[in-house]
Order: structure tokens, then sequence, then C-alpha cells
């Protein structure tokens, strides 16, 4: 009689593994994001800002810092808004972003910008720039909280 209870509590056991198995993991939000920076430079340059995200009810303080190389001239002021992809925690979204581009700000112009971290997280945002700048380079962004 011992046989067939064993047989039973692998049989329960080997159930309960393929349930936990075949649970799908937890499917990644969105957070909706607005950062505002100064970007200014000579061939280098520098940008400094800070941000918000909504996310799972809560509202975070974001700080950004950068730098970009490559042909960067002026300065501007960029407010952008929009959305950060794949969060499964609102730390997801800190991290280093970096991205190529080309721009220019004559008084006022607009961005769409997207950018992606070493966590999967792609920010897509758009917005808006005033100042005067021309910049065709390679640029890293770091956000922290």
């Amino acid at each position: 009689m011992r046989f067939p209870s064993m047989l039973r509590v692998g049989v329960v056991a080997l159930l309960a593994l393929f349930a936990v198995a075949t649970v799908s993991p937890s499917q990644a939000q969105t957070a909706q994001v607005r950062l505002e920076f100064v970007k200014a430079g000579w061939f280098v340059g520098g940008s400094l800002g800070s941000g918000s995200m909504n996310f799972g009810g809560r509202t975070y303080p974001l700080r950004i810092g950068g730098l970009s190389a490559g042909f960067t001239f002026g300065a501007s002021k960029t407010t952008l808004v929009g959305t950060a992809r794949n969060m499964r925690q609102a730390s997801d979204i800190t991290g280093t972003y970096v991205a190529a581009g080309a721009g220019a700000t004559v008084a006022g112009g607009a961005r769409v910008i997207t950018l992606t971290n070493g966590k999967g997280v792609t920010l897509v945002l758009q917005g808006a720039s005033v100042g005067l700048s021309f910049d065709l380079d390679l640029s890293g962004m770091e956000i922290t909280f």
C-alpha cells in the first residue's frame, strides 16, 4: 500500500510543477513620462534636467543628465512627453539610453525620439524644443530617481 501513496504524491507534485511552469510571467506595463532638459554644446554637448513618471498609481521624480559628441552647436530647452514601455517595476526606467540623431532648433521645433535602455525599457517621446541649436551626434542620457 505504500507504493500507491508515493505514486499519488509524485503525480500531485508533478501536476503542481506543471501548473507553475505554465503560468505566464507578469505582463509588462506602460508608464507615462514627462522630461524637461536643457542641452548645450560646442562639438561636445551636455544636458541636464528633470521629469516625472506615473507608474502603478504613483508619481516618481526623475533626474536627467547626458553627454553628446559629434557636431553639436548651440543651446536648447526641450520638453518631451510620452510612454515608457516594457516596465515591470518603477526602477526599470533608470539607466542609460543611447541614440544617434540629427536635429535643428531655430526659435522652436518639434522632437520625436525613441530610446531603449539595458533593461529593455523603451521610451517613446514627443515634444518641442526652443532655442538655437544644430546637432548631428551620438547622445547618451542617464535617468535616475
